[in-house]
């Protein structure tokens, strides 16, 4: 089948606000070459599990697509039309599977030497949205913050933040007393200033702290019957004859919320976002940095917060694989140290990606060496690359921020 024969009665098994989203514009579909719309009836099938940023950002796509001509349609797929699609492609259940279809789509452009016209075709078409959907700039400079060496009693064997020292001021003598409290007390009053679904984040690599309901919460600790569950799973396919990666990768990708044991929650937007979490994430099930920085991606790539905190805890020493993902009962045994450097590192990744956001020129970015005196603080208002070794608590420097 082609997208021209598309019907609405196809989209039927889609979520209840993905059909109607799906059969409203049911005829810009059809217009859209079979090399395209399967990776956007992707993001069209998940909607109902999307956050408000990225809602917003399919509808703004949709709607795009929609206001083109006949020839403005033709000038933007022009290069996709070009893409040759198998008969066997054509026949896939694209529309009820489409994650599935694309796997296979992109296995058969490299096999028929076509990936490079894909992905020209690709940047062709984000350019071009690019310019024609401006993006949605926050009312309120955006907040990042990261903790980093929870367990460490001695200072840093290695020099902290040389990554981020050079972007913002480095503060040497910041008092210790409650700052993990003020920091959170920080989220909080931004929360209830700006109290909106999914603006304000507080991502733990290990157990949470006490917290406002107007954040939004993740942590390890709490995630574990979830993990448990998942690396059971794992165990069990790749014991099967025939399951390699690519197979354990599409099976982990059909998993859903009440698969791994997450059946009784209100917010499914939540859930879906926690497994994917786990099943797309490289390492977040065995380690808690990895879950820390990650979950820290994924937050502000897709739901774009105006507030996010991320605390980094020790995660467990490195083991064989096999070991790592078999379910323990026993205690791990962990890595302060070496927690620590991953938490270096992802603070300044979680930076990037804060960057990466529209409102960046107006962004504010707080690390913390968790009950030490070391910190970075990067904003608009702060000088770039000094050092203060004057006294300094955690309010005051969130204050300097702004």
């Amino acid at each position: 089948m082609l997208p021209a024969e598309l019907k609405s009665e196809q989209f039927s098994a889609y979520p209840p606000e993905a059909k109607a989203l799906a059969i409203e514009y049911l005829g810009t579909f059809q217009r859209l070459p079979l090399s395209f719309l399967p990776n956007l009836l992707k993001e069209v099938i998940d909607y109902d599990f999307k956050f408000p940023a990225e809602r917003k950002s399919l509808e703004k796509e949709l709607a795009n697509l929609h206001a083109l001509s006949e020839q403005q349609n033709k000038d933007w797929f022009h290069d996709f039309f070009a893409i040759q699609i198998s008969s066997q492609l054509e026949h896939f259940d694209w529309v009820g599977t489409p994650t599935q279809f694309v796997e296979q789509l992109s296995a058969y452009l490299w096999t028929t030497h076509q990936m490079d016209e894909f992905r020209k075709a690709a940047i062709g078409y984000s350019d071009r949205l690019r310019e024609a959907i401006s993006p949605e700039i926050p009312t309120q400079g955006r907040m990042g913050i990261a903790v980093i060496g929870q367990g460490v009693e001695a200072g840093s064997p290695e020099p902290l933040f040389r990554k981020l020292r050079p972007h913002g001021a480095y503060f040497t003598a910041v008092s210790s007393n409650n700052g993990l409290q003020q920091l959170l007390d920080a989220v909080t009053a931004r929360a209830k200033a700006n109290a909106a679904p999914y603006e304000h984040w507080y991502i733990d690599g290990g157990q949470e702290l006490p917290h406002s309901p107007e954040i939004t919460c993740l942590s390890y600790a709490a995630l574990e019957p979830v993990r448990t569950a998942l690396l059971a799973k794992i165990q069990a396919e790749t014991k099967k004859t025939g399951v390699g990666p690519e197979a354990l990768r599409t099976y982990m990708a059909q998993l859903r919320p009440a698969d791994l044991g997450l059946k009784n929650s209100n917010d499914a937007v939540l859930d879906r976002f926690q497994v994917r979490l786990f099943t797309e994430g490289s390492g977040t099930q065995i380690f808690s940095t990895s879950f820390a920085q990650w979950g820290a991606r994924e937050a502000l790539r897709r739901a774009q917060p105006s507030t996010l905190m991320v605390r980094f805890a020790p995660r467990q020493r490195q083991k064989p694989m096999s070991e790592l993902l078999s379910p323990s009962h026993e205690p791990a045994e962990l890595d302060a140290l070496g927690s620590l450097m991953d938490g270096d590192m992802g603070a300044y990744y979680t930076w990037i990606n804060e960057q990466r956001l529209p409102g960046s020129d107006k962004s504010m970015f707080l690390v913390w060496f968790e009950n030490h005196n070391e910190a970075v603080a990067i904003s608009p208002a702060l000088p770039r690359g000094t050092v203060s070794s004057a006294p300094a608590t955690i309010p005051q420097i969130l204050s300097w921020l702004s």
